[in-house]
């Protein structure tokens, strides 16, 4: 197969980086610092297992420099980026490719593919114009979860610590199990990150964003890890009722949830206090993916009736923190007092 990731930061440099590795033929897309310093010294992946001893020669390139058509296009981008560049990437694909999207949070085409109340319905704070409606076909879309922490913590160096639940998991958006998901999902795994098929992709979405939906927003308000937001006795209650209010729209929409969400919370009170990518980006002064991770569930209780006051609060802070990332063109890092 010939595969593009596009998108070349932490989990896209990471899964290229073992592409390259496992002899697969493929090209990375990045842009900027990240770029020049794989193209001149190449990706250094740090990990006591998924890292690398040497720099990884990886073949890269700047967006538009791509020589396609692909087969498979992994899109490891932000759920934000995207839209920019839709009929760009739509023009990679061969015509009986595919397009993986492993993005954080709902994606835009939650209502295709199966029956539902709210068939093809669109969810304007993931797709306000149409456009990821419009430009990518059911067809063509793969989706699916990252489960892999990851870290640029400079150019061209992504640290990768790893976990038990180290994970791609994909799914058709139609829950059906096909020969080219299979043949994806063993790429990563002959890759050295494990590969799984879902035949309900939805709820592999899901049972992610109930961790995804507390702490990152909350870790990027308050420049905390979600172990340290899990630890605090004051945000610990305000954890709980979020995650709560995540299951009960999961349930409202079709998608059935019932986990117990102390223990899911208390669970990560005992992980390795690592930042969120929300938090990286907070840090790094990048703009933020609320869209996809939490606003979007502000419109789904709309939708649906179900009330969502904890997030809603949540979402006001994280929302105007990101405004002044983007607006003020600051980032907001911790400085140790002398």
């Amino acid at each position: 197969m010939k595969i593009l990731v596009y998108g070349a930061g932490a989990i896209g440099g990471f899964f290229g980086g073992r592409l390259t590795v496992a002899g697969e033929d493929v090209t990375l897309v990045a842009r900027g610092a990240q770029y020049e310093a794989m193209s001149t010294r190449g990706l250094i992946l740090e990990g006591p297992k998924s890292g690398m001893p040497d720099p990884i020669k990886v073949r890269v390139c700047k967006p538009g420099e791509e020589k396609g058509p692909y087969d498979v296009v992994f899109v490891t981008l932000k759920s934000q980026q995207i839209a920019p560049v839709a009929q760009h990437l739509r023009g990679l694909v061969k015509k009986d490719g595919v397009l993986v999207f492993p993005q954080n949070g709902i994606p835009w085409w939650y209502f295709q593919g199966v029956p539902s109340k709210f068939k093809d319905a669109q969810l304007k704070s993931l797709d306000p114009d149409g456009v990821l409606m419009r430009t990518f076909e059911p067809q063509m879309i793969i989706g699916g979860t990252a489960l892999k922490p990851s870290d640029l913590i400079a150019p061209g160096h992504i640290r990768v610590p790893d976990g038990d639940t180290d994970a791609l998991v994909i799914g058709e958006i139609d829950n059906t199990v096909t020969p080219r998901v299979q043949a994806i999902a063993d790429i990563a795994t002959r890759a050295g990150w494990t590969g799984k098929v879902s035949n309900d992709v939805r709820l592999v979405k899901w049972t992610k964003l109930l961790s995804n939906a507390v702490w990152n927003p909350l870790g990027a308000i308050t420049q905390s890890t979600a172990r340290e937001v899990a630890e605090f006795a004051g945000s610990k209650p305000l954890a709980v009722a979020m995650m709560h209010e995540v299951m009960a729209l999961a349930n409202a929409v079709g998608t059935k949830m019932d986990v117990d969400v102390e223990a899911r919370v208390a669970d990560a009170a005992k992980r390795a206090s690592l930042p969120t990518s929300t938090l990286q980006d907070v840090r790094a002064g990048r703009p933020l993916e609320m869209d996809a991770i939490i606003n979007v569930l502000i419109e789904l209780g709309q939708m649906t009736g179900v009330p969502t006051p904890s997030l809603a609060v949540v979402a006001a802070c994280a929302n105007l923190l990101n405004r002044r990332i983007t607006d003020d063109g600051v980032a907001i890092r911790p400085v140790k007092r002398a």
